[in-house]
């Protein structure tokens, strides 16, 4: 124990304190993305936490909790700049608080998110969902480990490759066939995929993954990634970046505020503004579910003929309507442009240029809306960044993981020299949060400045800022080895996210059970569903204002691609 100003405190690492040093952090390379009235927030901004504040909850050496405090208490800040601009409210009087538990809880939510009473990795919960895999490469596990990450054939270089949602090419691409109905044991898998990449160097699998545009990657160490061009050019960048567009409309005022949900519900920063995600996955996802938390009308748009993993829906979804148009059909394309008639944001998930070859990139946005009155905001959120030498790569966030450094340094506090994929999609969430605030940052300069607005962040992005903040030290890198189980410890290289993550989440709820505490999570019966879903609550209190949801979670494709009959689920509200 160590003595200040009289008063008793523990000389253990505090995660309070290293969250607030994050803060500091994130205002230093994101300077030019904040304006004096967020940064007024910002300084007024209260961590809480139930406990003493010492915790670290994921067995790995990243200050991840830290990270996303940083990022929820700038989201809060933007948040309340808003309520200043658009309820004429006294910015200095109001409290915001950024909970330590909540936000690690948003770091991995889709791990704790339950439908039925199934999370994730019950084998039961496949009959709660609607099955949008349509190329089974998540349902069978031979073509699930096409993501993975293996040895090479040189000794120390490791290369992911990811199949995405399709597995068929990256199979045939290190000469498997996509289909094996012979392997079904988990290590069998493994070995058997192994052994082809091992026959192939890193230069020559970069080589064979760009003549394919699969999403693989070369693991590399964060020093090696600095040196190289990409990572100096994204060093060079903010985590998260808005820009103005060529557009002269004028200063777009927030809509007047709609009747609240119940005559006791405060008001919501976004109530009537209406937003188009088009993404799938997490990462996208997450700032469109961040948005409805805050009171929009997030429609997800998802073609039918696109798979996506059907468990990440259950908390992705929350909030939101979801509608399936296929936008390469003339029939599709005319509902969307009916819906972006009278949209305020786009969310953008897809690989670089997918949009702009269909006709909705940013600038093809500002034509479409042009005379209406007022202009638009398109976030966009993907891989590799939009500057560099691999800013048109496809990627995923294991992808992310594994050529920022991430993996590495996940490997050797494991005791291991090798990488290993990090517990838990929590660049996914980092991103989604750095999407949100673009988002939000992008309403607030729209209702201020006028014009439209680009936001742009990446995965590899939030990784860098991430690994900025540096490892825990040796010592409590130490201490967090010793809470967890051995069984996580003998993880290796090619063992897959799906085993990272549940042996993960299995010494967590051992070691830290209040991480788990059913206080952290809401739950109400999901119309879509047609089952009970609990779903982590958010991070975030701003006095005088109501952020949370009106609606439970569905699946994919279950409204009508209309912006009426929007329902409010009182019991969502009032949970």
């Amino acid at each position: 124990m160590t003595q200040t100003n009289g008063i008793r405190t523990s000389s253990r690492y505090s995660v309070l304190d290293g969250a607030r040093k994050a803060t500091g952090a994130l205002r230093k390379v994101a300077a030019e993305q904040l304006s004096p009235s967020i940064l007024q927030h910002l300084e007024a901004v209260t961590l809480t936490t139930t406990t003493d504040g010492t915790q670290i909850y994921f067995p790995c050496p990243f200050k991840e909790t830290e990270a996303l405090v940083a990022l929820k208490s700038v989201e809060a800040s933007v948040a309340a700049a808003i309520a200043a601009e658009r309820f004429n409210q006294d910015e200095s009087e109001r409290k915001i608080e950024i909970d330590l538990e909540r936000t690690a809880a948003f770091g991995f939510s889709t791990y704790i998110a339950t439908i039925g009473g199934f999370g994730k990795q019950d084998a039961r919960v496949k009959s709660k969902l609607k099955d949008t895999d349509l190329l089974k490469a998540q349902s069978i596990l031979y073509r699930r480990l096409s993501a993975n990450l293996y040895a090479t054939k040189n000794p120390g270089e490791y290369f992911h490759i990811h199949g995405s949602l399709e597995a068929s090419t990256t199979l045939r691409m290190i000469g498997l066939e996509p289909y094996r109905p012979d392997l079904t044991d988990y290590r069998e898998c493994l070995d058997t995929i192994e052994s082809h990449v091992k026959q192939f160097t890193t230069a020559e699998l970069e080589t064979m993954n760009a003549k394919e545009r699969q999403a693989g990657v070369t693991a590399l160490k964060w020093d090696d990634f600095k040196r190289t061009n990409h990572g100096r050019a994204l060093l060079a960048l903010p985590p998260w970046e808005v820009t103005k567009l060529n557009d002269s409309s004028p200063p777009a005022a927030f809509p007047s505020p709609p009747t609240p949900a119940n005559p006791t519900s405060k008001p919501q920063i976004l109530s009537g503004i209406r937003v188009l995600e088009l993404c799938r996955i997490i990462a996208g996802p997450a700032i469109g579910r961040t948005l409805a938390e805050y009171g929009a009308q997030v429609i997800k748009v998802t073609s039918p003929n696109l798979s996506d993993v059907p468990f990440f829906q259950v908390d992705g979804n929350t909030g939101k309507h979801t509608c399936d148009l296929d936008l390469k059909f003339s029939s599709g394309r005319r509902t969307f442009e009916q819906l972006l008639r009278t949209a305020d944001v786009v969310l953008d998930g897809y690989r670089p240029g997918s949009l702009e070859r269909l006709g909705y990139g940013p600038e093809q946005l500002v034509e479409l809306v042009k005379g209406r009155g007022k202009g638009i905001v398109y976030v966009a959120e993907d891989c590799f960044g939009s500057e560099g030498e691999w800013a048109g790569r496809p990627g995923w966030q294991q992808i992310a993981d594994c050529v920022t450094g991430v993996a590495w340094a996940q490997g050797k506090f494991m005791g291991l020299d090798e990488p290993v994929v990090p517990p838990f999609p929590m660049s996914d969430y980092g991103t989604g949060c750095m999407g949100a605030i673009a988002a939000l940052t992008g309403l607030l300069k729209r209702a201020t400045e006028g014009g439209s607005w680009v936001g742009r962040t990446s995965l590899c992005q939030y990784d860098i800022f991430l690994l900025q903040l540096e490892l825990y030290d040796d010592a409590v890198q130490e201490k967090i080895r010793t809470e967890h189980d051995a069984a996580f410890f003998d993880l290796r290289h090619a063992d897959s996210v799906d085993e990272v993550g549940g042996r993960a989440l299995r010494s967590m709820k051992r070691a830290h059970p209040e991480l788990f505490d059913k206080q952290l999570m809401q739950t109400a019966f999901s119309k879509g569903y047609q089952e009970e879903i609990s779903w982590c609550r958010s991070p975030v209190t701003i006095e005088g204002l109501r952020v949370g949801f009106d609606r439970t979670s569905r699946p994919n494709g279950f409204d009508p691609p209309t912006w009426d009959g929007w329902e409010v689920e009182e019991a969502v509200v009032d949970g």
